[in-house]
């Protein structure tokens, strides 16, 4: 008979955050094409490459955008693996995409915006906290799955990730976005055991360059 008892095997899933964008005009870029990382974002990516690059990674899925496979790329150099784009953990919905509210919030004063802003719980301008934390939760599983007993890395975006830690901690979905802990190029490690999450953990392997960094409007 098939062994029934629970696998005890580790497995670790990192995510990572993108690098630094190039964005000089400000613009909350959310899921535009063509939002590439900047000059320090690239250095960005190099860090998080030698901070997971020793680690026992089997498996990389990288959001479908730009910064995102870009920040994966000299990690999937450094371990020889090959990238699964994989849109569940891409960026959140945003219906002020493509403005500049970020850099000139006064925008939102104007009447036409506020039945945007009318249930920050939501939040009403864009996808909902509980469908990133589903999709990103059911990426995540995968991942585990896929490199059952080894390591996995996702590369995402701020909020996904954010939303997918405040998930697993079991904390409300909702939150302050100026309290996130998820720095560019961060990694917020899972660690499983079986399909259980045990530890959670963050790094900030590009912590020596985030001063130099602009702020984005988009994450």
């Amino acid at each position: 008979m098939p062994d029934s008892a629970p696998s005890t095997e580790r497995t670790v899933v990192h995510l990572v955050r993108h690098g630094e964008v190039d964005n000089p005009t400000k613009v909350l870029y959310g899921r535009l094409a063509d939002f590439h990382l900047s000059e320090l974002g690239h250095r960005m990516a190099g860090l998080a490459a030698e901070h997971l690059a020793d680690r026992d990674v089997t498996h990389l899925v990288s959001s479908p955008l730009e910064r995102a496979q870009e920040t994966m790329q000299p990690l999937a150099d450094a371990v020889g693996l090959p990238v699964t784009l994989d849109e569940r953990v891409i960026e959140a919905g945003n219906d002020f995409e493509g403005r500049t509210v970020g850099s000139d919030p006064k925008q939102l004063l104007h009447p036409r915006f506020w039945v945007k802003l009318r249930n920050p719980l939501r939040p009403s301008w864009g996808e909902p906290y509980a469908h990133i934390a589903a999709r990103m939760s059911a990426a995540i599983d995968d991942a585990r799955d896929a490199a059952r007993g080894h390591e996995a890395v996702i590369v995402s975006h701020q909020l996904p990730v954010w939303t997918a830690r405040r998930h697993y901690e079991g904390k409300r979905l909702w939150h302050d976005p100026r309290k996130r802990e998820c720095a560019l190029a961060s990694v917020t490690s899972l660690t499983f055991v079986g399909d259980d999450v045990v530890s959670l953990s963050y790094a900030e392997p590009a912590a020596s360059l985030l001063p130099q960094a602009s702020k984005v409007a988009g994450a």
